[in-house]
C-alpha cells in the first residue's frame, strides 16, 4: 500500500479528476479528505469511498475564498490529526472568444483556477511546516503550453499554475515539501465529456492521441499517485504532462486543436452570448 498512514486532501473531488484520484488514493490505504463546492456531490464522494472500507470525510469548500480553504484544512487536522498530500485540483472553464470576454468571466476563472490554488498551496503547506513535511500536487492543463482562442483565461490561469508550482517548489523544499503538477490533456472528464462527443474533434483531434483516443481521469489519477508516493521523492517543481503524446506533434496538433475547438465552441458561444454574456 503506497499511502499507508497517510492523510490527503483533493479538491475538485466531486467529479472527474478529483473523484478518480480520491478513490485511487484510498485503494492505497490513505485517509481522504473531499472537498468541491458541490455539496451533495462530495459527500456522495466520500460514502463510495467509506463504502471501500477507507475513511474518508467530505467539506464543501469554494476554493477562491481563504475562509473556506483554511476550513478544509482545520477540519482535516482535526479529523485525522494531520495533512500529508494536498491535491489542488479544481477548476473551471468559460468557453468565450478573446474578443468577447469580459472582466466578470476573465476574473472567475482565475479566482478558482489560480487564486484557488495558491490557497490551497499556501495554507496547505503552512499545516505542512508545522508537521515537518509534506507533498503538493497542482493541476494545471496541456493549455498552458499552447493556449487556446476560444478559453484564454483558462488557459493562463494553468500556465500560471505551472509557474506557482516552481515558485512553491523553491520557497518549501528546506520544509521538506515538495510540489509538482500534472498537465492533462485531452481527458474525458464532466468538463470535457461533451467535447469529445463532437464529430470535429473526434475526425481531427484524436488523430494526434495515443490510440486514436482521449484518455480517462484515472490517467491523471495514477500520475497523482506517483507524485504523492516516495517513488517520486526526488522530483521537484515538476509538471508531468498526461496527454497520449498530444504535445508531440505540437504544430499540427494545436493546428487541429484549434479548428477542432473552435468548431465544437460555435453552440456553447451562441448559447452564452444569449445569456447576456453573463
Amino acid at each position: 500500500m503506497r499511502l499507508q498512514g497517510r492523510v490527503a486532501v483533493i479538491t475538485g473531488a466531486a467529479s472527474g479528476f478529483g473523484l478518480a484520484t480520491a478513490e485511487r488514493f484510498a485503494q492505497e490505504a490513505a485517509d481522504v479528505v473531499v472537498a468541491d463546492i458541490n455539496e451533495a456531490g462530495v459527500q456522495a464522494a466520500a460514502e463510495r469511498i467509506e463504502a471501500t472500507g477507507r475513511r474518508a470525510h467530505a467539506v464543501r469548500c469554494d476554493v477562491a475564498q481563504r475562509a473556506d480553504v483554511q476550513r478544509l484544512v482545520d477540519e482535516t487536522v482535526s479529523q485525522f490529526g494531520k495533512l500529508d498530500v494536498m491535491f489542488a485540483n479544481a477548476g473551471i472553464m468559460e468557453v468565450i472568444p478573446f474578443l468577447e470576454m469580459t472582466d466578470a468571466a476573465w476574473e472567475s476563472v482565475l479566482a478558482v483556477n489560480l487564486r484557488g490554488v495558491f490557497l490551497c498551496d499556501q495554507i496547505a503547506a503552512r499545516q505542512m511546516v508545522a508537521q515537518g513535511g509534506g507533498v503538493i500536487i497542482n493541476t494545471s492543463s496541456q493549455l498552458a503550453e499552447c493556449g487556446a482562442a476560444t478559453a484564454a483565461a483558462y488557459s493562463a490561469s494553468k500556465a500560471a499554475v505551472k509557474n506557482l508550482t516552481k515558485s512553491a517548489a523553491v520557497a518549501l523544499a528546506a520544509h521538506d515539501i515538495r510540489v509538482n503538477a500534472i498537465q492533462p490533456g485531452p481527458i474525458v472528464s464532466g468538463m470535457t465529456g461533451p467535447m469529445f462527443q463532437n464529430p470535429h474533434i473526434q475526425a481531427h483531434y484524436f488523430q494526434f492521441l495515443q490510440n486514436r483516443r482521449p484518455g480517462e481521469a484515472l490517467d491523471v489519477a495514477n500520475a497523482a499517485l506517483f507524485l504523492a508516493s516516495k517513488e517520486s521523492q526526488w522530483m521537484n517543481g515538476q509538471s508531468i504532462v498526461v496527454d497520449g503524446g498530444w504535445l508531440l506533434n505540437s504544430i499540427d496538433g494545436t493546428r487541429e486543436y484549434q479548428a477542432a475547438l473552435a468548431d465544437y465552441s460555435t453552440g456553447l458561444v451562441a448559447d452564452w452570448r444569449a445569456r447576456g454574456r453573463a
